[in-house]
C-alpha cells in the first residue's frame, strides 16, 4: 500500500513559529513532526510515500534528503495549493488502482497503523473509506462525527460551536481506488477539500476505526505544548 502525507499547509495558527519553518517540521520533543510519521509508515509496511509541499518547501526537501529517504518518500511541489482532495486528484497516477493511506501531517499520532490497515480490510460491505477517529477534549475545534452501531459514519460536523459529541475525525484515512474515480466523475472545481467536499459525498460508506492512543492536532500553540508534554512524559515513563 502507498501513502500520501499532506504537508503543504500554511500553519497560520502557529505563527510566528511557522514563519520560519513548515508546520510538518515543527519539533516535538526535539524531533520534527514528520519524522514520527515516517517511522510509523515504515513500521506498518507502507511501500512508498508521497509528500506534497508548498510553504517552506526547500526545508521539507532538505529534511527528506538528510534522512536518505529517496525511493521511499517522493515529493511534489504545489505552486498553488490544490486543497487536500485536489492533491489526491492531481497525483492519482501515483496510487495506481489500489487502496491508499491518506494522512494530514499536522497531527501527532501514535495509533497502530498496521491495525488500522487490518480494520480496513475487514470493513463492512459497501464502505469505501476507513476513517481513524478519536475522543477529543476540544470538540468545537474538531470535525465531529456521528456513528451508528455498525461503526458507519452517518453525519459530519466540521468545527461547529455546538458540537454533537466528542468523537472526532482524526484526518487519517484509507481510500479505495473507487473513491478517486467517483471524485473525478463529480468534477469538483479546484481546490478540493477532503473534509468539506469529499467526505460528505460518502456518508454511509465510511467506516470508523477508533484509537485510544495519542492523537493531537498541533495546529495551535496550546496543542503543540500539549504534544510536547505528552511525548516528554511518555519518554520519561519508559526509562
Amino acid at each position: 500500500m502507498k501513502a500520501v502525507l499532506l504537508a503543504a499547509g500554511l500553519g497560520t495558527r502557529l505563527k510566528p513559529l511557522t514563519a520560519e519553518l513548515p508546520k510538518c517540521l515543527v519539533p516535538i520533543n526535539g524531533r520534527p513532526l514528520m519524522s514520527y510519521w515516517i517511522d510509523s509508515l515504515k513500521k506498518c509496511g507502507i511501500d512508498e510515500v508521497l509528500v506534497n509541499m508548498h510553504s517552506h518547501a526547500n526545508q521539507v526537501q532538505e529534511f527528506i534528503n538528510r534522512y536518505d529517504l529517496s525511493g521511499f518518500v517522493h515529493t511534489v511541489y504545489e505552486e498553488v495549493l490544490l486543497g487536500t482532495g485536489g492533491t489526491l486528484l492531481k497525483n492519482q497516477s501515483f496510487f495506481g488502482d489500489e487502496a491508499f493511506l491518506v494522512i494530514h501531517a499536522d497531527n501527532l499520532c501514535f495509533a497502530d497503523l498496521s491495525e488500522f490497515m487490518k480494520a480496513h480490510n475487514t470493513r463492512p460491505a459497501r464502505t469505501m473509506i476507513t476513517m481513524l477517529t478519536f475522543v477529543t477534549n476540544f470538540p468545537k475545534d474538531a470535525g465531529i462525527v456521528e456513528i451508528d452501531d455498525d461503526g458507519i459514519v452517518r453525519c459530519l460536523h466540521e468545527k461547529t460551536p455546538n458540537a454533537a459529541g466528542r468523537i472526532a475525525n482524526g484526518a487519517v484515512y484509507i481510500f479505495e481506488h473507487a473513491v478517486l474515480m467517483e471524485c473525478i466523475q463529480r468534477k469538483y472545481p479546484m481546490p478540493v477539500d477532503i473534509s468539506t467536499q469529499v467526505l460528505p459525498s460518502f456518508l454511509g460508506r465510511i467506516f470508523s476505526w477508533p484509537t485510544d492512543n495519542v492523537h493531537i492536532d498541533i495546529g495551535t500553540p496550546q496543542r503543540l505544548k500539549e504534544a510536547q508534554l505528552l511525548v516528554e512524559s511518555s519518554r520519561n515513563t519508559s526509562k
